[in-house]
């Protein structure tokens, strides 16, 4: 199972959210959909505003906060994480990078388990690509600061490699 769909199942679990055994294939509901579309688009929201107001820090949290929304509709359905190619090249374009968060994020309106895991390859993509970053620490350091009572907002400045 993936690393980070792990930590987002013990999420899940510490908080009592629905989720199917590891290993099921549950098809989400309509209602699921939408609530996770609703999710994605304002987790991707977030990460746009962040990338017109041009905050590195800010961008790799919606970045990852993105990702985190994407594996919670992979665990709704007892899925794992299909490691999908990226086309996305850096060409120095912000609405490169608009356009394909947006496609992906339209693309899980069919409650796919591929199409939300293509999301989260995605903002490892932008994250590593993009804004030259730690995706893996981030994630952990957001993950920690969901469970820990009351949550926190870590600083994610010290996952910038430059």
């Amino acid at each position: 199972m993936n690393k980070h769909l792990k930590l987002v199942r013990e999420f899940n679990d510490a908080f009592s959210l629905p989720q199917a055994e590891p290993g099921a294939t549950i098809r989400l509901s309509d209602m699921d959909v939408v609530l996770r579309q609703a999710l994605l688009m304002d987790a991707g929201s977030a990460a746009l505003k962040a990338i017109k107001s041009g905050d590195m820090v800010e961008i790799l949290a919606g970045l990852v906060n993105l990702a985190y929304s994407a594996l919670g509709a992979v665990a709704m359905q007892g899925g794992d994480v299909t490691d999908l190619p990226v086309t996305w090249r850096h060409d120095g374009f912000v609405l490169s990078v608009m356009r394909a968060l947006s496609d992906k994020i339209n693309h899980c309106t069919s409650g796919s388990s591929d199409d939300y895991s293509a999301v989260y390859c995605l903002c490892i993509h932008l994250t590593r690509s993009f804004i030259n970053a730690d995706f893996d620490k981030a994630f952990q350091m957001i993950h920690d600061g969901k469970l820990s009572k009351p949550a926190k907002i870590p600083d994610l400045s010290d996952c910038l490699y430059e």
